[in-house]
């Protein structure tokens, strides 16, 4: 039976946590951070406050702490309130009232066997990942009735038929809690909804379609003139798809706005922080993110993204996937700061065909 590793909670009767002084703080100005404001991590961050050890609440990184009645809650700078107590100082020993607890799930059994040199330690297409696809069936499997799944889908996902099934039927299996995208991807979907195409070329061929490049923007344009995505999915009968699944299963889903952007659909979000403050609401929440070849909005819904969430009173793992058949795309998220991610270089078509197969 699938288990998740044990958290260790720090010893906090032990130096230098015992004797250490309460967190400093100081006032935001009026759109702005004390200077030496604390910045939050990926990792569980305790913050002292009247001699009591608290763990920081909605983590996230780049963040800073506001303390509201001996409360510490991760706060983004831009909605830090003029008067808002924040904390300051740069040390995470635990010496100054600030602890980052960066091992928090490491099991008794994680250390290696004392081997400095070896080959083979980083993640590439020669990486074997048998064992990263059977640890995250096990978790889909838990978290579908025990958890929050957000999925963040680039247009790949959809411009071809066997893989674009295969996350419709994830959705139609309760695998989907929320899902990320930009207008490609909800317009692609829509595009072979009704034309069998992406960007005018067939999904199951591959063949370029006469007068193909106007699907998209064809698309687009029917979306707008029934005035939604629901209204154009009842409009054409639409019974399949990406879209079509998360509506009739009621999943949320959140389309952000890019300056490159056609269009765009009615329901893309084109303001950035608005946009970031609705994935916010799904990721405060989320115990596994699987992001799909889309660099931009993986690393978005990363840096938002904290290494662990409570559930039930429970400290457990977020559990991260970043899938892409480029490695710089795949590595790029853990340069960000989300040092928690797990990599896997591979077809996209591939991935959700296992994904789908596996999950019955």
């Amino acid at each position: 039976m699938f288990s998740f590793p044990r958290f260790r909670e720090p010893d906090f009767s032990v130096e230098p946590f015992f004797s250490a002084p309460n967190a400093s703080v100081k006032q935001a100005g009026d759109g702005y951070l004390p200077e030496d404001f604390y910045a939050t991590t990926i990792f569980p961050e305790y913050i002292k406050i009247d001699g009591k050890w608290v763990l920081v609440k909605e983590s996230r990184m780049d963040s800073a702490v506001v303390i509201t009645d001996g409360e510490p809650k991760a706060v983004e700078p831009r909605n830090v309130k003029k008067g808002d107590m924040i904390v300051v100082g740069r040390e995470d020993d635990g010496r100054g009232g600030v602890y980052v607890h960066s091992n928090a799930f490491e099991d008794d059994n994680d250390e290696e066997d004392g081997a400095v040199f070896a080959f083979r330690t980083g993640k590439s297409r020669e990486s074997s990942y048998s064992e990263d696809y059977d640890k995250l069936y096990n978790i889909l499997r838990n978290d579908r009735d025990n958890g929050y799944i957000v999925w963040v889908l680039g247009p790949a996902c959809v411009f071809d038929h066997d893989s674009r099934a295969a996350m419709s039927k994830l959705i139609d299996k309760g695998y989907c809690h929320a899902l990320f995208a930009g207008n490609a991807l909800a317009t692609h979907d829509l595009e072979a909804s009704i034309f069998n195409t992406g960007l005018g070329q067939d999904i199951y061929t591959k063949r370029l379609m006469k007068n193909g490049h106007y699907n998209h923007l064809h698309t687009i344009n029917l979306v707008k003139t029934e005035g939604g995505i629901l209204q154009f999915l009842e409009k054409y009968n639409i019974n399949s798809g990406v879209m079509n699944s998360l509506i009739k299963n009621d999943v949320p889903y959140v389309l952000a706005g890019s300056i490159r952007d056609d269009g765009p659909l009615p329901e893309v979000i084109s303001d950035a922080y608005a946009a970031q403050t609705a994935m916010r609401s799904y990721t405060k929440k989320a115990t596994v993110v699987i992001a799909l070849a889309t660099q931009l909005h993986t690393i978005a819904t990363g840096n938002m993204t904290p290494s662990f969430t409570v559930k039930n009173s429970i400290v457990r793992p977020v559990y991260f996937y970043s899938v892409d058949i480029s490695e710089f795309a795949v590595n790029k998220l853990r340069d960000r700061g989300s040092l928690s991610v797990t990599g896997i270089v591979t077809n996209i078509q591939d991935f959700l065909v296992n994904m789908e197969r596996n999950l019955e």
